[in-house]
């Protein structure tokens, strides 16, 4: 394998292993891999519990 491609794969690995929420999107042009586009997505509980309605 190529050091360039090697290079490509290696990161597309780290953004997996650094994101606990979120999407990694590879973009792929003619065969290579042209584009990394990394969301990650913050989630926090809400600090108090919400009552329930009597129905």
């Amino acid at each position: 394998m190529e050091k360039k491609e090697e290079l490509k794969i290696r990161h597309i690995i780290s953004s997996l292993e650094d994101l606990q929420y979120g999407s990694v999107i590879i973009t792929v042009h003619d065969g290579e891999i042209t584009q990394v586009d990394t969301t990650e997505k913050k989630r926090f509980p809400l600090g108090k519990s919400r009552p329930v309605k009597a129905r």
